[in-house]
C-alpha cells in the first residue's frame, strides 16, 4: 500500500473544476496501479499492451497500436521487452504475412492475470474513500461523462 500523499494544491480558481479534480484523481489512480504493476515487473504500458493481447489475441500489430492508441514506435519497443520477457510472441499473420501477428504466451497469461488482481485492489484503494453504493455510482457517472460503456466480460 502506498504511503498518502499530501493533498494537492491548486490555486481556488481551478481547484472546484470538474476537469482539475478529475486529473487529480487519474494521477493517483495511475500512481497506485504503477506501484502494483511495478511489484510484478511491469510498466504500465507493458500491462495495458499485455492486457490488450490477452483479450483479443493473436491480434496484428497494427490493430494493436490502434487498440491502445500508442504511438507505433513506442509499440515496437514495449513488444520487444513482452517478447524479451517471453511473455508474448511475434510472427508474421497467417492471413497476411506483411503484418506481424502479436499472441500472449501462457507465462504472459499467468502475468497478466495476476497484474489484473494487482490493478484492481490499486482501484479499490483509490475508491476507499467512497462507500460501495457511492463507487458504483461514481462508476457510472464516470463512464457517461468519458462517454465509455460498460465493460462486458
Amino acid at each position: 500500500m502506498s504511503a498518502p500523499n499530501p493533498p494537492p494544491t491548486a490555486p481556488a480558481s481551478i481547484r472546484d473544476l470538474p476537469s482539475w479534480l478529475l486529473g487529480r484523481a487519474a494521477a493517483r489512480g495511475r500512481e497506485l496501479v504503477a506501484d502494483a504493476l511495478a511489484g510484478h515487473g511491469l510498466k504500465m504500458w507493458h500491462h495495458v499492451v499485455l492486457s490488450a493481447v490477452a483479450d483479443e489475441g493473436p491480434v496484428a500489430q497494427a490493430d494493436l497500436v490502434r487498440a491502445v492508441r500508442l504511438d507505433p514506435k513506442d509499440m515496437v519497443g514495449v513488444l520487444n521487452d513482452l517478447q524479451a520477457a517471453g511473455l508474448v510472441e511475434r510472427a508474421p499473420d497467417p492471413r497476411d504475412g506483411r503484418k506481424n501477428s502479436v499472441t500472449i504466451t501462457p507465462e504472459g497469461t499467468r502475468l497478466v492475470a495476476m497484474c489484473a488482481a494487482a490493478a484492481r485492489e490499486a482501484n479499490l484503494e483509490l475508491l476507499a474513500p467512497l462507500s460501495a453504493v457511492e463507487q458504483e455510482r461514481f462508476l457510472e457517472m464516470l463512464r457517461r461523462v468519458a462517454g465509455v460503456p460498460p465493460a462486458t466480460d
